[in-house]
């Protein structure tokens, strides 16, 4: 009777996660602006255990990664940034290069004196995890990147014709004015367009990020993560001619109405031990719509 009263508890507890709204870390999560690579990156860490990091990408925080963390930090040390220009994050001018980026991030583990880490991330931390991984090969263990792609890697010419990205070209001084005081209808079409089901984005999220997008320069610098693709595709091409294919294990992780098994294509080209993982129910926003899948695949890949 005891285990019936359980596994109903867990089912009733499914559908709330799964319209989980933002919330704070855990009080057990430290909280600290991380002078690295000529900027200041907000951070929040905490737990002990071997290291993860969590790179978050556009229409996010870090704080998107709070109910992975939330898991992890039972017994790992969680590192939870906001890329450079994003969230809580100092606003440079410039170095908006992936490989650049990459350098923010492995600073951020030298000032917290971290060595080796596994690597999980979203969106346009994929694109700062790949220069991480390839250029700083034993310190990354392993890497679980979800739902999109490399630029200038694999398919990475015709993805960004589809109209559906127009985005990544939309950006200038008219264009910031055309945003200004609307970041959130301008936020809202990232979260409709590619989730599988809109509902699951629920109202205090969209209000929660659109907010920390209304930040001076937080939407300019958002869109010079966009302007840098041109240089990160050049970047990408000549690290994997000069390096070759990563040898890390590599979680290759799409959401079911998104990128699907193709992730794992598209990591292959780059990656020679890729294993394909599926959110089910879910389209790009993987930890609104489906955290307790996402938290099931990427436990058990950070585990082994």
């Amino acid at each position: 009777m005891r285990r019936l009263v359980a596994v109903f508890g867990v089912l009733v507890l499914l559908p709330i996660m799964a319209f989980a709204a933002v919330v704070p870390y855990p009080a057990t999560f430290h909280r600290q602006m991380v002078q690295t690579n000529g900027t200041s990156l907000y951070v929040r860490f905490g737990g002990q255990g071997p290291a993860v990091v969590l790179l978050h990408g556009f229409g996010d925080t870090g704080d998107m990664w709070e109910p992975l963390a939330a898991v992890l930090v039972r017994d790992h040390t969680v590192i939870v940034p906001d890329l450079r220009g994003m969230g809580l994050s100092a606003h440079p001018d410039t170095g908006y290069t992936k490989k650049n980026q990459a350098l923010d991030i492995a600073g951020v583990m030298d000032a917290l004196k971290v060595e080796r880490a596994a690597l999980v991330t979203h969106d346009i931390g994929n694109m700062v995890g790949y220069p991480l991984a390839v250029g700083f090969p034993t310190r990354i263990t392993r890497w679980a990147v979800i739902d999109a792609p490399l630029p200038g890697i694999g398919d990475w010419d015709n993805i960004v014709r589809t109209p559906l990205l127009w985005h990544f070209n939309f950006r200038g001084p008219d264009v910031e004015r055309l945003v200004a005081g609307r970041e959130r209808i301008y936020l809202d079409r990232f979260y409709n367009d590619f989730s599988a089901d809109p509902k699951r984005i629920d109202e205090q999220t969209r209000e929660h990020y659109a907010a920390l997008y209304a930040k001076p320069h937080a939407m300019h610098d958002a869109f010079e993560q966009f302007g840098a693709f041109a240089q990160d595709a050049i970047d990408n091409k000549a690290l994997l001619a000069s390096k070759g294919k990563i040898s890390i294990p590599v979680l290759a992780v799409g959401g079911e109405k998104s990128f699907g098994a193709a992730m794992a294509d598209d990591l292959r080209f780059v990656a020679s031990d890729v294993t394909v993982g599926i959110v089910p129910a879910s389209g790009h926003w993987i930890m609104d719509e489906n955290p307790q899948a996402t938290i099931e695949l990427i436990t058990a890949f950070v585990a082994k």
